[in-house]
């Protein structure tokens, strides 16, 4: 590798719009994020799936078969 060209690689604290907050390394000074794993509905389990359905499905709702 060069030297002198590549950024600083450092310990960063990460916080988010909910409260949490860990650290991780990065270029930047500080990061600051709208959604996390603690607050994210995906990882909270919070989320509904809900089967829509194919095109079989929604024709024999249409017609009511």
């Amino acid at each position: 590798m060069k030297q002198g060209i590549h950024p600083e690689y450092k310990e960063v604290e990460v916080s988010c719009a909910c409260g949490n907050k860990f650290t991780t390394k990065s270029t930047k000074d500080e990061i600051r994020l709208d959604v996390c794993s603690e607050c994210h509905p995906f990882f909270t389990g919070s989320v509904k799936s809900i089967e829509r359905g194919g095109r079989a499905e929604k024709f024999k709702q249409k017609y009511g078969l």
